[in-house]
């Protein structure tokens, strides 16, 4: 299924639709899709470089509206929407972890993390961001400044070196965006106990 999911939304590209399908990609990635909008985006941006940075802003409008359909369905539905989304996704014992464990902390960088690299999944950080009602402020300005550092990177950069960049982005971007989440995790970590505030999680 997953593989076939991959397919569809690859497939969308070619149509001339596709921008629109871009939008409805990124909007259901935050809350119940599994196959992220960079999919998609590739093969748009590379095809029409001089559009990159609209298909950037679009995917990450997009992405924030259907954060904030996330946050709702964790803040108003959650044993009715959120928790068959999970379980249909695998994630419930993940997100129940998270629950318990995370602080206010931990949730905030969580958004940054999941917003540049999808750790963790997206939806998983929106639905949970709406059961620990965080600031919806915040939660708004993460979505809009991660999600869109992402996109607007992976456009730069398909603008600049074009179709050899796509194979090295596909096979290696999520390794690279997860090392750099590990990194920003590594030093929230270290200045949190250098400044002598304990765990960062509470589990």
């Amino acid at each position: 299924m997953l593989r076939r999911s991959y397919l569809w939304t690859l497939s969308l590209a070619a149509r001339p639709t596709a921008e629109i399908w871009l939008a409805v990609i990124a909007v259901i990635e935050s809350s119940v899709f599994l196959i992220p909008a960079d999919v998609l985006f590739l093969p748009m941006a590379l095809a029409r470089p001089r559009r990159a940075y609209r298909y950037a802003a679009v995917a990450t409008i997009a992405s924030t509206v259907g954060g904030i359909i996330g946050y709702s369905i964790g803040m108003f539905a959650y044993q009715a929407f959120a928790v068959p989304i999970l379980e249909f996704y695998g994630k419930l014992a993940e997100f129940e972890q998270l629950r318990r464990c995370a602080g206010g902390d931990t949730l905030l960088l969580l958004l940054v993390t999941s917003g540049l690299a999808h750790l963790p999944p997206i939806k998983v950080v929106t639905i949970l961001a709406g059961v620990a009602n965080i600031s919806f402020v915040f939660f708004v300005a993460s979505c809009v400044l991660a999600r869109g550092a992402r996109f607007f990177a992976l456009a730069a950069a398909l603008r600049r070196w074009g179709e050899p960049i796509r194979d090295f982005i596909e096979r290696r971007l999520g390794l690279i965006a997860g090392l750099a989440a590990l990194v920003l995790i590594a030093l929230y970590l270290a200045l949190k106990y250098l400044g002598g505030q304990g765990a960062l999680t509470a589990c």
